[in-house]
């Protein structure tokens, strides 16, 4: 069995590595971070015109038709490349969401905006310190065409002109609506975030129109079918940007000196990066099941979802303390890039619930898998 992607599949991806590299050094992740912007537009723009943003979209809908192991391995260099743009957000959440759970006439109507990046979208879940694992944390309501209540945080929610919320309709019942966060009734607040290189915000509904996106009654079912779906493409771009640290962690040890050798040498610091390169790869083992789970729509997705984000996560988060640990004293500076890696890997580890959630939830389908 060859658990390989083609020679198609790789050359997207060295498309978009070779693309990135030239358009998204480290210095415009930091640019974004040091300043007000809260993505880079031309970057964003890029993405869009090298059809990215699309990549796993039909081409009816003004998406470029190719599929999901395609998009996770440019998923992957976005995550290399810490790009600052809001590509998690519109893509795997949003466009997902329209995908999964959209009418034709919302596919039409959202679908080829999101593609060419005109639009942005995002997926409002969150009411704070919330229990993602419980329907009863939702407390946004929707009644009669209107929505009321507050979603905090929201990534890219300050740039985001669509929104797919999670909300409680008139029975009490969870539900998925589509908001224009151009109309009116909406309050946008910007939040400061650990990572500024990826913006947040908390948005307030009041009375605001929105419509019903999926069937009444089955919110949570489709929440969880797109948070399982993201999850799989986000451990990618996690992956990416855990094996980008380890590999500049590596550079560095072995251009320091001491006592007449790179620090490389030494038998402690080959054993802690012997031990990030492991995590990597058994993330790496894990992402790769999530996407053959999701290329095929195979029954085993809710597992392999949860696997890939626990094991991704893990990953990303240990590779980018190690980094700093393992840059010395300089580790800890503004000045080096450390901490952008370790920014990134916390905000993601977290955007999509925590790793001891999603533990949870591995937990729960394994055992309702093994009673069936």
């Amino acid at each position: 069995m060859n658990f390989e992607f083609s020679e198609e599949q790789k050359l997207v991806q060295k498309t978009a590595r070779d693309y990135l590299a030239e358009h998204s050094g480290l210095e415009v992740c930091r640019a974004v971070l040091e300043s007000a912007k809260p993505y880079d537009t031309g970057l964003w723009k890029g993405a869009a015109e090298m059809g990215w943003l699309g990549a796993a979209v039909p081409e009816q809908y003004g998406g470029a038709g190719l599929g999901y192991l395609e998009l996770v391995l440019i998923a992957e260099e976005v995550g290399r490349a810490l790009a600052p743009i809001p590509f998690s957000s519109s893509v795997y959440l949003a466009t997902e969401a329209l995908l999964v759970a959209g009418s034709e006439a919302q596919k039409k109507k959202y679908l080829p905006r999101l593609c060419s990046g005109e639009l942005i979208g995002t997926l409002a879940f969150a009411e704070g310190s919330s229990d993602f694992l419980d329907p009863g944390f939702v407390s946004t309501r929707f009644d009669a065409g209107r929505l009321t209540g507050e979603k905090i945080p929201v990534s890219d929610g300050d740039i985001a002109g669509l929104a797919v919320v999670l909300a409680k309709d008139a029975k009490g019942a969870p539900c998925l609506v589509l908001v224009d966060l151009g109309a009116s009734g909406i309050t946008r607040t910007s939040l400061e975030s650990f990572d500024p290189s990826r913006s947040q915000a908390r948005l307030r509904f009041e009375g605001t129109p929105a419509e019903l996106l999926g069937e009444p009654g089955k919110g949570f079912q489709l929440f969880e079918r797109v948070l399982d779906r993201a999850a799989v493409m986000m451990a990618f771009e996690q992956l990416g940007g855990a094996q980008r640290a380890l590999e500049t962690t590596r550079e560095f040890t072995m251009s320091r000196y001491a006592f007449g050798r790179p620090v490389a040498s030494f038998q402690a610091l080959k054993h802690r990066m012997a031990d990030v390169y492991c995590a990597l790869e058994l993330g790496r083992s894990n992402a790769y099941y999530g996407a053959w789970a999701l290329s095929s729509d195979a029954d085993d997705l809710p597992i392999a979802a949860a696997g890939a984000r626990i094991g991704a996560s893990d990953a990303f988060s240990f590779s980018a303390e190690e980094m700093i640990q393992l840059h010395g004293g300089v580790g800890f500076t503004w000045e080096y890039d450390c901490h952008l890696f370790y920014r990134r890997a916390k905000l993601l580890g977290l955007v999509l619930g925590s790793a001891a959630e999603w533990r949870e939830k591995l937990i729960r389908r394994l055992e309702s898998r093994d009673a069936a």
